[in-house]
């Protein structure tokens, strides 16, 4: 008994030491924030204490009960069902050449990948939000929700040179190493949140291609104006960076037309603050999916993102953070389902492209449920 006591200890104490080891030097943990960047981040109004904070108090699954959180725990090793689909999702393939090739449309281009991952070509300029295009978010190759279609509609070699790259904070299920390495060297410039730039500058991003911004503050990048506004969540990619980064959602202001990449957040009053100040926008892209009552505050039920449209004034809204992962507790279609129910009763033009569909905004678009026949 005791030389196997010792034996269990030394493997557990190898598995452990391993792990501080990985978390320590892996790269896709990215890096802390020094310097001048280190220096804005401890000026921010939203960095308090070492960390930045939401503008309202917001409980996070970890400040729960014991009993709470086993219960969550119990019910992810059980699984959901019907968390994935069983068939293939329908996908169209759009080329490089057809991407290159000169737009018909004087509105915005929008094309889905999938989760919050969203080509934006306005004003002739080609701007990919939170671009995870890899198969799992996840530090790791192995663990994790496996991306729900086995392809993207374009691979990461093949798209046309993006003149943004545009970060909405760090977790992983929207900022990826792998795709941020394959993008690095065909992308004009990366805007992030504070605390971000780190992460790029450890993946090979040159530093002069980095914007850092803080809430409300704004910037120009190939003609395009973004502004970093609030959101109602949190960051980390391991277990000692909680809240090291901060998070945001944008506008994306061109000539004639505005959009607002939601990003991940909780329903709160930025949205109407938000709407008052930059509204009305043609579009919206807010999330619809992932959500569980254990954390209702940093992600929205699909009926709060009608709600959180209709405060941003919006006038066509595509729901974002659903139709990749499985990340929660509920079926892959609940989300559009709850939020097209919703829609519908609040009179909301909902945008319900397929991955891939490259659409225009404000044309005349009759989008299916696509979603409805699968299983």
């Amino acid at each position: 008994m005791k030389k196997f006591m010792i034996i269990l200890f030394s493997i557990l104490g190898s598995v452990a030491a391993g792990g501080a080891l990985f978390m320590a030097f892996a790269p896709e943990f990215g890096a802390a924030a020094q310097g001048q960047s280190l220096d804005r981040i401890k000026k921010s109004k939203q960095y308090k204490d070492g960390r930045f904070e939401n503008v309202h108090y917001t409980p996070m699954m970890d400040e729960s009960s014991f009993g709470e959180k086993a219960k969550i725990f119990v019910s992810f090793m059980k699984g959901v069902e019907n968390s994935s689909p069983i068939d293939q999702l329908p996908m169209m393939r759009p080329t490089q050449a057809e991407y290159l090739a000169p737009s018909s449309s004087a509105a915005p281009e929008i094309t889905w990948f999938g989760h919050s991952a969203v080509l934006i070509e306005l004003d002739g300029k080609r701007i990919f939000a939170d671009p995870m295009l890899g198969k799992r978010p996840s530090p790791v190759s192995f663990v994790g929700s496996k991306r729900f279609s086995d392809e993207l509609p374009i691979k990461i070699e093949d798209l046309p040179p993006l003149d943004v790259v545009l970060l909405s904070h760090d977790h992983y299920d929207h900022l990826d190493r792998g795709s941020i390495r394959k993008l690095k060297d065909k992308t004009g410039h990366f805007v992030v949140p504070l605390g971000v730039k780190a992460h790029l500058v450890k993946w090979g991003v040159p530093e002069n291609k980095i914007t850092e911004l803080d809430w409300w503050e704004n910037t120009s990048a190939a003609g395009i104006e973004f502004v970093a506004t609030p959101a109602r969540h949190f960051s980390g990619r391991s277990l000692t960076d909680r809240n090291k980064t901060l998070w945001c959602s944008y506008v994306v202001k061109g000539q004639n037309h505005s959009i607002y990449f939601g990003g991940d957040s909780g329903y709160d009053t930025h949205f109407k603050e938000i709407g008052d100040k930059y509204g009305p926008f043609d579009l919206t892209m807010l999330e619809c999916g992932q959500y569980n009552k254990a954390w209702q505050y940093i992600h929205m039920m699909p009926e709060q993102t009608a709600q959180a449209h209709l405060d941003l004034k919006g006038k066509v809204l595509m729901p974002t953070h659903w139709g990749a992962f499985s990340l929660a507790l509920h079926p892959w279609k609940e989300p559009i389902d709850r939020l097209s129910k919703a829609a519908a009763q609040q009179n909301i033009q909902l945008a319900t492209p397929i991955i891939g569909q490259r659409w225009a905004v404000g044309e005349v678009t009759l989008f299916k449920k696509w979603w409805a026949t699968l299983e």
